[in-house]
């Protein structure tokens, strides 16, 4: 489905009875926080892809009207209730979330792998286990969706967490219509370890034509100084435009369950999060142009 220029800017009335321009609010990411933007979680869809129906749960703004879509990658333990918060969270502030559990081909639709040593050993397995075309094509499933979706602009970003950052990191090098990425303590990067052949990932950074953010905890044992420096130098030496972050933070820094869990940094990098995809994702951003005269030599 294709909506016209005009139906990509209509505006949306929210509960409070006051106008919102979408394409205003994203050039202006301070007035969501002047606003209410209440969510709705539509339930799920199955989404066909080439290796079968792939549950993917949907999470919007109550308010109707056409929002950026963003597909969000879950930890190897799928969708569970963190990684449905973070959804919800990002669906607050302007975004049609879709979240696709990642093993669709090995489990149940619905199942969640438990935040213990069975569900860790099961994820870390299956991630062993699903081959690459797998995860691309279970890719640009979700992110047709998105696109395609009656309360989306057609603007796509991509974010993840654990294995989804990797995962976040690959969409946006095999789909050029990914605006902007986020990558949380992406794992396995560096070493070419996801699926059951390995992958090329990092090879295939050069071909991403959008933003990316990456950040990570330096006392994460999943990603050593020596991974976070091999993927730090090779976007540096393919010119890829990204932003780079380190915490002393643990892995899972995120998760808002369990000790390793860091609230304070975690609002830092959904912050960091939220800038880039209103930047990205909104009506207003534009190719940087190239300065006229000389470089500046003096400072």
């Amino acid at each position: 489905m294709k909506f016209t220029g005009a139906e990509l800017s209509a505006l949306c009335q929210l509960q409070t009875g006051s106008t919102l321009n979408i394409s205003d609010c994203l050039r202006d990411p301070g007035s969501y926080s002047r606003r209410t933007m209440t969510i709705k979680e539509d339930g799920f869809v199955d989404l066909p892809t080439p290796t079968g129906p792939m549950r993917t749960y949907v999470f919007r703004p109550q308010a109707e009207g056409r929002y950026p879509g963003i597909l969000l990658y879950s930890e190897i333990f799928q969708v569970t209730g963190p990684i449905r918060r973070t959804a919800a969270m990002l669906a607050g502030h302007g975004y049609v979330v879709a979240v696709p559990e990642i093993w669709h081909e090995f489990e149940p639709a619905g199942c969640v792998l438990g935040y213990d040593q069975a569900g860790a050993d099961r994820g870390n397995a299956l991630k062993l286990e699903k081959e690459l075309h797998g995860l691309d094509g279970d890719a640009r499933a979700a992110l047709g969706f998105l696109k395609s979706h009656p309360n989306s602009t057609g603007k796509l970003g991509v974010a993840g967490i654990c294995i989804g950052g990797h995962l976040s990191f690959r969409a946006a090098a095999k789909n050029s219509d990914v605006l902007a990425a986020v990558g949380f303590y992406a794992t396995d990067i560096h070493k070419g370890s996801l699926s059951k052949t390995g992958d090329d990932t990092l090879a295939l950074a050069k071909d991403i034509q959008g933003d990316l953010l990456l950040l990570w905890g330096r006392q994460d044992p999943h990603v050593p100084l020596d991974g976070r420096k091999k993927i730090y130098n090779a976007l540096n030496e393919m010119n890829v435009n990204f932003t780079w972050h380190e915490f002393n933070g643990q892995h899972a820094f995120m998760r808002d369950e369990g000790h390793r869990y860091d609230p304070a940094l975690a609002l830092l990098c959904y912050q960091m999060t939220l800038e880039l995809f209103h930047r990205k994702l909104g009506e207003g951003d534009l190719p940087a142009q190239k300065p006229a005269g000389p470089a500046e030599s003096k400072h």
